[in-house]
């Protein structure tokens, strides 16, 4: 498994990536937070330190939650009660204050990673989602409205389905970029816009897709008439 090591201290960053390797998982190092948000798409999993010389590591923990779901465990020094509370409300899946024992870590990075795996395959067991005259199948891209087929083109269709797999939630332009594109954090925002569009316009149901203005989008699965 590809781990991020956030840790900007070289002796502690070097001994959690040695000991990772041992146990055949993929240590990466990153020094700041703003290189874990850079590449976070790139790895499985995450090793956090709070202390970190750019920003603090919950700012990078709220901005990285914003985009993305992949586990992420708080290692640091700061054991006060209250960056406890706030890590672990703020996204964290765990949260363990140094010095750790190694063992621990590997056993809770263990558990983090079963239950997200539990989670993903629950959210996977059904490909097939409908609303109202609206029936998109996730694994075969295919879309079908009052039993018409629609065509999308590659992005509208993954906007789609990021929408689809949040129903009712409120999702923002950051997430879609992120997931669609790859990164939220390089300036892709015009096509969103446009992709958005021709989404919307192919569908024919605007109640469907509600814009939330200043954040992002929801998907309405109960609006399902024609404008």
């Amino acid at each position: 498994m590809r781990i991020a090591v956030v840790e900007d201290d070289e002796g502690v960053g070097a001994a959690i990536a040695t000991g990772l390797t041992r146990y055949e998982h993929d240590p990466v190092r990153f020094t700041k937070g703003a290189d874990l948000l850079l590449h976070h798409s790139e790895v499985d999993f995450v090793l956090l330190d709070l202390g970190l010389p750019d920003q603090d590591g919950l700012d990078v923990l709220r901005q990285l939650r914003q985009v993305s779901s992949v586990p992420v465990i708080i290692l640091t020094a700061r054991g006060d009660e209250r960056s406890v509370v706030r890590g672990l409300r703020m996204g964290a899946d765990d949260y363990l204050v140094k010095p750790a024992r190694f063992g621990e870590l590997l056993a809770r990075i263990e558990v983090v990673r079963r239950r997200a795996g539990a989670v993903n395959a629950a959210e996977e067991s059904d490909s097939t989602i409908v609303s109202g005259d609206v029936e998109v199948d996730l694994d075969a891209h295919t879309v079908t409205v009052g039993s018409v087929d629609v065509t999308l083109t590659a992005k509208e269709f993954e906007i789609l389905a990021v929408l689809l797999r949040n129903p009712g939630a409120a999702v923002s332009r950051q997430q879609l970029m992120d997931e669609v594109w790859g990164d939220a954090f390089v300036a892709v925002s015009r096509s969103l816009d446009v992709h958005m569009t021709g989404l919307r316009s192919k569908l024919g149901r605007p109640g469907l897709i509600v814009t939330i203005r200043g954040f992002g989008y929801r998907w309405d699965g109960e609006a399902t008439t024609d404008a």
